[in-house]
């Protein structure tokens, strides 16, 4: 298992996570991620992996997903591969991206081709309001998950804050923002441990 900074109450003890998957369990879950997850799909890794199949305890779940973060491309496609990766190696990362990315890529193809035939239809702009607004929900409930664990461990509280700050209201990149906290905020919990 990785190791960072540990939350506080963890949800899910080591002794009581599920037997690692099999090949098959990884390509149906990562398949039911990528229908459920549609427009949203981290929130649904964290139920599938954390809470449901219990693959994986919390604080690895967000050590991964820290690291799939700073990592380029697909914050879920990245995560996909390294959990596969966990259990099985290249196969278990070829069989979960696959799982994770087969439907949703056919139920793009044709909602392009039914977009581009009635995609100007005022009924069909509202509902893409609705659909965003559901999607941000998600991740926001999501963030407060992920976070919970962490709520009384104050530097991970201040990083987080330093973070939101620097990119909601001063509207720095995010390259920049990571740039300059990943090397603090690791020499902080360095600095902890000593």
């Amino acid at each position: 298992m990785m190791s960072t900074i540990t939350a506080s109450e963890p949800l899910i003890a080591a002794d009581d996570l599920a037997p690692p998957p099999t090949l098959l369990q990884l390509f149906i879950g990562f398949g039911t991620i990528g229908l459920y997850g549609f427009g949203g799909v981290l929130p649904w890794a964290r139920w599938m992996l954390v809470e449901k199949q219990r693959w994986l305890a919390p604080a690895e779940f967000i050590d991964l997903l820290s690291l799939c973060q700073f990592l380029p491309g697909a914050n879920i496609v990245n995560l996909s591969t390294c959990v596969g990766v966990r259990f099985h190696g290249f196969r278990g990362a070829l069989v979960c991206f696959i799982g994770l990315m087969a439907a949703p890529v056919a139920i793009v193809l044709l909602l392009v081709m039914l977009y581009d035939a009635y995609g100007h239809l005022p009924a069909i702009e509202s509902a893409f309001k609705g659909v965003s607004s559901a999607a941000a929900g998600l991740i926001l409930g999501m963030a407060i998950k992920i976070g919970w664990p962490y709520r009384k461990n104050l530097r991970v509280m201040v990083f987080a804050a330093t973070a939101i700050v620097a990119v909601v209201f001063f509207k720095i990149p995010l390259i920049w923002v990571l740039a300059a906290l990943l090397p603090t905020s690791m020499l902080a919990a360095w600095v902890s441990r000593s």
